[in-house]
């Protein structure tokens, strides 16, 4: 959640949290029980990461405070359980359509989110660019002959694809549709991979 950040800093993101007002350098420096300088120097840092945002101005009856908020990518640090809606989605559309039905579903889902991010056919370098774009870790690794493999270290669906392997159509017509060919799924971490691994079969046109 808070990868890269220290305890300080965490602290301060989450004092902001609950202040959605905003706090000023005296009050942070206060609740944290470190100084003024350093929340300056951890809040000019979370301002240039965009975690951090300057609010409006506070009138103290001498020189009016500046006060500091989360920005919107800072409140996405925190957990949202969005997967528990789409999981109920899921269950009951499954049971309204049927296996087979939310199979050709998802993978409409998959070919419309890769019309969204390109007109084009792609190699495997710039699907895994897109790829990264919407939440993945991918990169692409070369098999002897030359032959690309697009592996992902993690999957955004995951706590959904556990609940409902269905979802893992979506990927496989998102990357199929990209790079213009089928794809084999040759390892899955729902099937206990490491990685989910992906190769393109292309057309010879």
């Amino acid at each position: 959640m808070f990868e890269g950040l220290g305890r300080t800093q965490q602290d301060l993101l989450s004092a902001l949290l609950y202040r959605a007002a905003g706090m000023s350098i005296e009050e942070l420096a206060s609740q944290l029980a470190v100084t003024r300088t350093a929340v300056r120097q951890h809040l000019a840092a979370l301002e240039r990461d965009d975690l951090v945002v300057r609010g409006g101005l506070r009138a103290t009856g001498r020189r009016p405070e500046q006060l500091y908020q989360l920005s919107t990518r800072g409140r996405e640090l925190f957990p949202r359980h969005y997967h528990l809606l789409a999981n109920l989605l899921i269950s009951e559309v499954a049971e309204v359509i049927g296996h087979e039905a939310l199979v050709a579903l998802l993978r409409r889902l998959g070919e419309k989110m890769a019309s969204d991010l390109s007109a084009t056919r792609l190699d495997e370098a710039q699907i895994a660019a897109h790829m990264k774009e919407v939440g993945y870790e991918a990169e692409v690794f070369f098999r002897s002959g030359d032959t690309a493999q697009i592996v992902a270290h993690n999957c955004v669906f995951h706590q959904l694809a556990e609940a409902h392997p269905e979802v893992c159509e979506l990927d496989l017509a998102l990357i199929g549709s990209l790079g213009g060919g089928k794809v084999q799924h040759l390892e899955c971490m729902l099937r206990g991979g490491q990685v989910c691994r992906f190769q393109l079969a292309r057309d010879a046109s």
